[in-house]
């Protein structure tokens, strides 16, 4: 009740690399804007008490990606939170991993909407020591269709969804976009 008690979030899928050369991947709904100048993006990771894949290896290689997921992989981006502990995320599930010149982490190929970030910080989150990763926007992709006239990304034309809870999917509608409030 509780994780969804908080409503609609994005569904991404958060793409690594470990020293080694082996890519890992694991669904995130807690990607939240941190600023735009600089421009930040977070992701809240669970307590490091065992094994934490993703956030080990951004702290190795102060890479990672951020990948929305779409109508299309939805069910393999879920797959993904099971405990793959030898193997990729992107082989057990069949999602494809892109590399692009000068950057060391995969993103996911079949994403509509894909973002570069490296490390910008840690913090921990005494209370349920969690930790906030903060990484700074690198590289974007998205498709062009998608940006409107001002700028804005329309999220239904990149077919970006969203989750509730830990497992229930959704897709969403604009119902109206207001103008800029003032007194």
């Amino acid at each position: 009740m509780i994780n969804s008690l908080s409503g609609f979030k994005a569904a991404n899928l958060v793409a690594t690399i470990n020293t080694a050369g082996l890519t890992n991947l694991a669904i995130f709904s807690s990607a939240v804007h941190i600023g735009a100048n600089p421009p930040l993006l977070g992701l809240v990771s669970r307590p490091h008490s065992v094994p934490r894949h993703t956030l080990e290896n951004i702290m190795a290689t102060e890479q990672f990606t951020i990948n929305h997921v779409n109508s299309m992989i939805y069910k393999q981006a879920h797959q993904t939170s099971a405990r793959y502990r030898t193997q990729s995320e992107f082989e057990a599930t069949g999602l494809t991993p892109e590399f692009i010149p000068d950057f060391k982490v995969p993103f996911v190929q079949e994403a509509n909407i894909k973002i570069g970030l490296s490390l910008a910080d840690i913090i921990d989150i005494k209370i349920n020591n969690t930790k906030m990763i903060i990484g700074q926007i690198e590289w974007i992709s998205l498709p062009q269709n998608s940006v409107e006239q001002d700028g804005k990304i329309n999220l239904e034309i990149a077919d970006t969804i969203a989750i509730s809870g830990l497992d229930t999917y959704h897709k969403t509608q604009q119902i109206e976009r207001l103008a800029y409030a003032k007194p």
